[in-house]
């Protein structure tokens, strides 16, 4: 484990934050294209997490994205299936494409708030059902009340649990409230192994924001400037519009560079933003998913 990393850089001016992500978000309209457009898609991880979900719900999107290159295959797929891991045996039962992975949020999800043998347990049975990925969300108890080893502690030990299985720890930067903690949970999660570092459960208020996201990315590029290793980012709450999207492109590449516009260090979590990124690209109302 790396440590000590986040005490490089805590402190962010508001004013000066905002005014920097003013400035990319007037950018962002440049990457208005097919191309991008065409991009942002094959980067998100379609997802559905919500309480009534169930087999049927699970056997519909593994038709939707089995089916999708016939119906447009002038595109790429989507990156990722992102649900509760219940739904993971339907969906790889009925899934009929391996290149889209299956994601399972797990860790006692969205709240974090359950014992550290049960989210191990839980992480485990997701990858025994077909996950190739998992979100967990940080412990923001132990964080918030600066337990700062026992919330590396616990990320170390679910990743050491799931080896190469990608781990993406979900910041839920909403509750967090200021950049400085913005900052330390990301280099937190980072030294203790995250592949990915995301937003949001989208089941807090606030969600993603575009100045949560910049701290993020500034995070992740000092953590590769001095590990490298590549972590990547993902943006997930709240994000349904075309436009919602480009600006978290935009962020992307202003950071962090070309190296991170791939779908293996870049993700947008998402359900509504996937037919509102089809309308864009078609110019026509899609309403597939």
């Amino acid at each position: 484990m790396i440590t000590n990393l986040e005490n490089l850089e805590q402190d962010f001016l508001t004013e000066e934050v905002q005014k920097i992500v003013l400035e990319i978000l007037e950018k962002s309209q440049e990457l208005s294209s097919f191309e991008w457009y065409s991009f942002i898609f094959s980067c998100i991880d379609l997802t559905s997490l919500n309480a009534t979900d169930s087999a049927a719900q699970g056997n519909k999107i593994a038709l939707k994205v089995s089916e999708f290159k016939q119906n447009f295959p002038q595109l790429p797929n989507v990156a990722a299936i992102c649900v509760y891991p219940t739904l993971l045996g339907p969906i790889k039962k009925n899934l009929q494409t391996s290149e889209v992975k299956l994601a399972s949020v797990s860790g006692g999800f969205p709240s974090s708030q359950t014992f550290l043998d049960v989210k191990v347990l839980e992480t485990m049975m997701a990858i025994d059902n077909g996950a190739n990925e998992v979100d967990i969300v940080l412990n923001l108890g132990d964080f918030l009340n600066e337990d700062y080893e026992s919330v590396k502690r616990e990320i170390s030990t679910l990743k050491a649990a799931i080896g190469d299985t990608h781990l993406k720890v979900i910041l839920e930067t909403g509750a967090l409230k200021s950049y400085s903690k913005i900052w330390k949970a990301s280099m937190i999660s980072m030294e203790a192994g995250a592949d990915f570092i995301k937003t949001s459960t989208g089941k807090f208020d606030p969600a993603a924001t575009p100045e949560a996201a910049w701290i993020m990315c500034r995070a992740i590029k000092l953590f590769y400037e001095k590990t490298q290793i590549k972590v990547g980012f993902k943006a997930a709450g709240g994000i349904t519009e075309t436009n919602d999207a480009l600006v978290y492109l935009a962020i992307v590449k202003e950071v962090l560079g070309d190296e991170w516009l791939t779908n293996d260090l870049f993700r947008i979590g998402a359900s509504r933003l996937a037919n509102n990124l089809l309308t864009s690209i078609m110019r026509e109302k899609v309403s597939y998913f």
